[in-house]
């Protein structure tokens, strides 16, 4: 790991895992809640029972968490997940009424909390290319 992947990798990766830890163990009306909203912005979840798919979405911010506060993970595979686990949030803030200005990428105050989700895309983004640069530094022999 980079010395310049650190801090974003353990700002993203340290709250990724406690916000998957906290929902471990959430209780129905956590599991309702967090079911409606990603329910409501990819209608597909519907059928999937609100207390699964709050253990799935736990799994999967433990293992991103998990893999972005890994040191022997590259950055690529650690930044591919942040970004694929972050555009879906900000997919499911895209797609929910109300979440952002009508006609605009900007949020509302309701949105807030969930665009700010925009700077965990960067961060992956981020780790994404520079993982592609080093790779091709490494086959290039420089």
């Amino acid at each position: 790991m980079k010395a310049g992947h650190v801090p974003g990798r353990l700002a993203a990766g340290a709250y990724i895992l406690h916000s998957g830890l906290g929902k471990w163990s959430g209780d129905e009306q956590e599991a309702a809640g967090v079911h409606g909203m990603a329910a409501s912005a990819y209608p597909f979840l519907g059928p999937v029972p609100p207390r699964r798919f709050l253990k799935a979405v736990a799994a999967a911010e433990i293992a991103t968490g998990t893999l972005l506060l890994t040191p022997f993970v590259p950055a690529f595979v650690a930044g591919a997940a942040l970004a694929k686990f972050s555009a879906g949030l900000l997919g499911m803030y895209w797609r929910t009424p109300g979440m952002h200005k009508p006609g605009s990428i900007w949020p509302t105050q309701e949105g807030m909390a969930v665009s700010k989700d925009v700077w965990l895309l960067g961060i992956g983004l981020g780790l994404v290319v520079d993982g592609l640069a080093g790779r091709r530094a490494a086959r290039s022999g420089s």
